[in-house]
């Protein structure tokens, strides 16, 4: 049992796949709904912090680079264009954006994806962990709901 948590654990950590993937395949082995959501919440916020403090500073690293500095450059200069403009468009509801970005789980939003965005902008750490963990959390009853209502149909 343990070893099956502890791979629910580790896909819910890989970028894209996150908690959107390992929920699914929790219930799909027949682990218990709420540790196994627990666990996914928890390897999905582990990167976070890690993401926040040092995205930003690895593409600014990498700017100056012969073969990944244009990319790195790109990257940046959207990600600020991209954060200036949804800071203009959501006001004092950055957070709030921030949140169902998160929360919403379509391919390339998630934890992920979202605390870049925030690194980029240079948002306030807490509360960006506050949107973010919501957003995991929300995407996660949603993935449960989704993955229930599907083995049902199957089984």
């Amino acid at each position: 049992m343990f070893k099956k948590f502890l791979i629910a654990f580790l896909i819910s950590m890989v970028p894209l796949i996150e908690l959107r993937g390992a929920v699914p395949y929790a219930l799909a082995i027949g682990l218990p709904i709420l540790p196994a959501y627990i666990i996914c919440i928890i390897g999905n916020m582990l990167p976070v912090p890690f993401i926040f403090f040092f995205a930003r500073k690895v593409l600014e690293w990498g700017t100056d680079k012969p073969l990944i500095g244009k990319f790195f450059t790109f990257c940046l200069k959207k990600g600020e264009a991209g954060g200036e403009k949804l800071q203009k468009t959501a006001g004092r509801g950055l957070y709030v954006a921030l949140f169902l970005f998160v929360g919403i789980p379509l391919p390339g939003t998630g934890a992920w994806t979202g605390t870049l965005a925030a690194s980029i902008l240079d948002m306030d750490f807490k509360k960006s962990v506050v949107a973010v963990m919501a957003g995991v959390v929300l995407a996660g009853i949603i993935m449960g709901i989704a993955s229930a209502g599907v083995l049902a149909l199957i089984f």
